[in-house]
């Protein structure tokens, strides 16, 4: 097995509260094992770029209350190219860095993967508020950005009691809705909309005129950015109009990702990075840590990205092929777990607004 001497740490794609705390624990984790370790900055970008710096123990000194990521991250078209690759590949070996741990969405495991690909071990975090990785339970930052929806959420009641009034929230999420449902059970919503399951707009109406008929001052009605665009404000007007209710629309929006990270965010991001050292230490490589029934595994990042394209209906012809029968049927199955789940929260959702 190889010796690993030096290992570097990025960030890529959406920030996400606790990626600071990751980061800290992937330092101090190969520290105590003397290791040394480099901080990639920009995500991709700088390790094409070489925009590099040695890590002290005290330079990830108080961070883990931080939101956003002190490495910063970025977007980076030109990695996918064989050239960035090359220059990629060329930054690890002019800086002698032995593996990568990168933290971060889909996007970013799909980087991961190529370093692998190209010899240089990689170890992959889940870092997206979305919650959209399909390999595992939780993605750091999920819990941060639901209890920033869910007080955006409480202050909007607020003043809808006061005004009678009815407020449409939009919540960031990307393609998934478990921001928007989560957070629509927890702050009492009248209905919540998610691209995953259908939505009855006309039933919406009518619950929202009955509730008012029945003397109900507020209503918050909650919806994940998946839906079509210019869901929230349609739907807005079509309150206003046909339930007469006075409806104002808010989209959160990139606020949903900031914040300090919840006591959750930094437990668990902590515990990821303490986990991915351990793995790439180990010689591991092409994987990416996952939560799942509360303990942490490794998976592979190429089954990672195909269940993740199954789960979401895109996958693209050749996907499966290079698997067995009975890791597509695992697939399938992770994909009904996860399905399910959304669709037992929904249940309850529309139980609590029935009165």
């Amino acid at each position: 097995m190889a010796k690993f001497r030096k290992i570097g740490v990025l960030t890529s794609g959406g920030d996400a509260p606790g990626m600071n705390a990751a980061v800290r624990a992937v330092v101090r984790s190969a520290l105590a094992r003397g290791v040394e370790v480099v901080g990639i900055y920009k995500g991709y970008t700088g390790l094409i770029s070489g925009e590099l710096k040695t890590i002290t123990s005290a330079d990830v000194a108080n961070i883990t209350g931080l939101g956003g990521t002190i490495l910063y991250s970025d977007r980076c078209p030109e990695f996918a190219t064989e050239e960035g690759m090359a220059k990629a590949i060329q930054t690890c070996k002019d800086n002698e860095i032995d593996g990568i741990v990168a933290i971060g969405g889909d996007g970013t495991f799909r980087g991961a993967t190529d370093l692998s690909m190209h010899g240089i071990p990689t170890i992959g975090i889940p870092g997206t508020i979305d919650n959209d990785i399909t390999s595992t339970d939780y993605s750091i930052g999920f819990d941060t950005a639901m209890n920033t929806v869910l007080h955006a959420a409480d202050c909007l009641r607020d003043t809808c009691e006061s005004h009678a009034r009815c407020e449409v929230i939009e919540v960031m999420g990307r393609d998934a809705g478990y921001i928007a449902l989560e957070c629509g059970i927890s702050c009492g919503a009248t209905a919540v909309a998610i691209k995953e399951l259908p939505f009855d707009e006309d039933a919406c109406i009518e619950k929202l005129k009955e509730l008012r008929a029945k003397g109900q001052r507020s209503f918050i009605v909650m919806h994940s950015e998946g839906m079509p665009k210019g869901f929230g404000e349609a739907l807005t007007e079509r309150i206003n109009i046909e339930a007469d209710i006075d409806t104002r629309f808010i989209r959160l929006a990139h606020m949903v990702r900031g914040g300090a990270p919840t006591l959750r965010d930094r437990l668990i991001a902590t515990q990821m990075g303490d986990f991915a050292v351990d793995l790439i230490l180990e010689g591991k490589s092409d994987l990416v840590v996952c939560q799942r029934d509360d303990k942490l595994v490794a998976t592979d990042i190429a089954w990672a990205l195909v269940v993740d394209r199954m789960y979401k209906n895109k996958l693209k012809d050749g996907d499966l092929d290079k698997f067995t029968a009975e890791q597509i049927e695992a697939m399938k199955v992770r994909c009904a777990q996860k399905k399910a789940v959304l669709e037992d929260m929904m249940d309850v959702a529309k139980t609590l607004a029935k009165n």
